[in-house]
């Protein structure tokens, strides 16, 4: 963990708790912290449509990638990948509690989100 200011986003589509899907996701609550101490809610990003990841056509800025994590309650692993190549660490977990969330994040102690359910017999 980088010592210094950190943003730090979490999926929530009614900002009150953690959501998954972050790639289809427009809400987040972003928080920032000065080495690990105090954490405080900076903004809460209600996307418009066209501006969640799956939406998104790749043209100028998007907000999700001044991040440096992305706490979500589950994401697919093109997400992962897309935000990665951004500079945004994922963290998927089954915590739903925002704050506790990003504490246990600064911590080490986020506990992993249950695996991502797929039915494994569809064709692509």
């Amino acid at each position: 963990m980088k010592v210094g200011s950190l943003k730090i986003g979490v999926s929530s589509q009614n900002f009150r708790t953690i959501t998954g899907h972050a790639g289809k996701g427009r809400r987040f609550m972003v928080y920032e912290t000065y080495d690990g101490n105090e954490i405080q809610e900076l903004e809460r990003l209600d996307l418009p449509k066209e501006m969640a990841l799956h939406e998104w056509n790749g043209q100028g800025e998007h907000p999700l990638f001044e991040l440096d994590y992305l706490i979500t309650g589950g994401c697919g692993e093109g997400f992962v990948r897309k935000m990665s190549s951004r500079g945004v660490m994922v963290r998927a977990t089954a915590e739903t509690d925002p704050v506790t969330a990003v504490k246990a994040l600064l911590s080490n102690t986020l506990p992993p989100a249950a695996p991502h359910e797929h039915d494994h017999d569809h064709h692509h």
